[in-house]
């Protein structure tokens, strides 16, 4: 599944876009352990998600801008995280829906974009962008029924996102919170499926 496959129109028929994952104790892939990842899309095509509480090590965002030839003096930062596996040489800018470049941000929901194009980045660094946004390299992909089978198998859960879960700062209590929104405590939860 790639990124471009989610390049439509948003629809009522798009599964689970729109809704966070949360890895459950024992998914069986070190990559996503105790991830939190928000869906950008979801249909019988496959999906595709970024993870959204991993920071990438020893890479700011001042250093990447410097590194793509965008100058900023601009002293707010945004975050830069481990999206996924997925063409992790290629930055996606998830952000608030007050910023629309036409073309090239797939509208996720009524509040959430997703743009991957070096213009957004330019207008964050001369402080224009949208108003809450992060910036994931790399992305999580599934192919066609693959995330259903994960979920039937006990590897995720899922819930809709608050605004503080998606963007807030605090990356190392987000997979706790995501499960506190679920009513779930992480401490009874058990990496293995049980059989009655």
């Amino acid at each position: 599944m790639s990124f471009e496959d989610f390049d439509k129109p948003l629809s009522e028929t798009d599964g689970l876009a729109g809704h966070m994952l949360v890895a459950m104790p024992g998914i069986g892939d070190s990559r996503f352990e105790r991830s939190v990842i928000y869906l950008c899309g979801h249909s019988e095509d496959g999906a595709m998600g970024l993870i959204v509480n991993k920071p990438v090590e020893n890479v700011s965002f001042p250093e990447l801008l410097e590194q793509l030839g965008i100058e900023t003096e601009l002293e707010k930062q945004i975050r830069v995280l481990f999206g996924g596996p997925v063409e992790t040489g290629r930055g996606f800018v998830l952000h608030s829906a007050d910023y629309h470049a036409t073309g090239s941000t797939l509208q996720v929901t009524q509040d959430i974009g997703l743009t991957a194009t070096l213009e957004i980045l330019e207008e964050i660094a001369i402080g224009e962008g949208p108003a809450q946004s992060l910036l994931a390299l790399g992305y999580a992909g599934w192919a066609p029924g693959q995330l259903e089978e994960e979920i039937l198998a006990n590897g995720w859960l899922h819930c809709k996102p608050s605004p503080d879960l998606l963007f807030g700062p605090s990356n190392d209590t987000k997979w706790e919170r995501a499960l506190a929104e679920l009513g779930i405590d992480p401490a009874q939860l058990s990496g293995d499926a049980g059989t009655a």
